[in-house]
Formats: structure tokens, C-alpha cells, sequence
């Protein structure tokens, strides 16, 4: 595997992004990057549907997440970058996987995780979705259904996160320096 490596990991809510970047991360001894909305309604003590809203109609919260966060990549001489727009913000990535899970699987583990309603989980989950894309087009013209460029695509429906980390760290052991 190559020494200084970057590895950009993204995917919808509930795909597992966070959990096997993190798993990925600890496993190569990387430096993990997750800054996210979630972290920034943490710094901001605000609740993360009020973030949400705020971004729907002001972009300057997606650019101050997408700017931090790819800061603090670049900063990093190897790293796991996980987030919605990795793959597309981190363009100097040695490795850009994209984690893929059906609307049901993405909405039965927000549920899981968030000890919520899977009715109002999933209809969130929809809308969110639906308003992040077409944030992302309107502020960088990223289409987040486009990820053809990707090095690896990964279904995780019916993976394990250690499944899904350890084909990343296969891919990952194939790059030289």
C-alpha cells in the first residue's frame, strides 16, 4: 500500500459512511475526518434537522462543512475523508469508494441508531436526500447520482462494516506509491 495515502469514502445516510471510515481508519492507522453536519449542529449546540433547515436556504453552511472538511484533509499526509461529497471534494483522493444501500436498509439503521419512528425515519431520510442533491447541484454542480468515477462501489444492504472495510483495505493494499 502506498505510504501517504487519502482515502474518500461517501455515500447517503445510513450506508454505513461513518462507521467504516472510521473502521477504516483505525485499521490503517489513518487520520479519520468526518465533518459533517452533524459535527457542526454539535459546535453550534443546534439540533440537526434546525441545521438542515438553516442550509436548505443558505449555503454558506455547506460551504463552511465542505471547506473544513476538505481542509483538514489536505492538512493530513494520510487520511480516511468520509462524507456525503468526499469523493467529489477530495479530487486529489488516491482512493474514492462510494457506499450504496437501498432507501429501506438507509432508513431501518437511521432508526436503529437514532432510537426513532422508521415511518418518519424514512420519509426524512427522502426528503433529505432530495434536497441534498439538488443543493449540491445548485452551490458546486455535483450530481451525488454520478459516481461512475469512483475506484470501488460497494453495496452494503447485506455487508457487515467489517466486510465493507475489509474490501476497502484490499482495494486500498493495491495502491503503490
Amino acid at each position: 500500500m502506498k505510504k501517504n495515502i487519502k482515502i474518500a469514502i461517501s455515500g447517503k445516510s445510513g450506508c454505513g459512511n461513518t462507521t467504516v471510515s472510521k473502521m477504516v481508519s483505525e485499521n490503517l492507522n489513518l487520520t479519520f475526518i468526518n465533518f459533517t453536519f452533524r459535527t457542526l449542529a454539535q459546535e453550534r449546540k443546534l439540533d440537526l434537522k434546525k441545521i438542515l433547515e438553516l442550509a436548505s436556504h443558505d449555503d454558506s453552511w455547506d460551504k463552511e462543512v465542505d471547506t473544513r472538511q476538505v481542509q483538514l484533509a489536505r492538512e493530513s499526509s494520510s487520511c480516511v475523508l468520509g462524507s456525503r461529497l468526499a469523493i467529489w471534494m477530495l479530487e486529489e483522493a488516491d482512493l474514492k469508494i462510494y457506499l450504496y444501500a437501498n432507501e429501506e436498509t438507509r432508513a431501518q439503521r437511521i432508526a436503529d441508531r437514532e432510537h426513532d419512528n422508521l415511518k418518519e425515519v424514512a420519509a426524512f431520510t427522502k426528503e433529505r436526500d432530495k434536497q441534498d442533491h439538488e443543493r449540491y447541484l445548485r452551490i458546486y454542480n455535483i450530481d451525488t447520482y454520478n459516481y461512475n468515477f469512483v475506484d470501488l462501489v460497494i453495496e452494503t444492504d447485506y455487508l457487515t462494516p467489517q466486510q465493507i472495510t475489509d474490501l476497502i483495505i484490499q482495494k486500498a493494499n493495491t495502491i503503490k506509491d
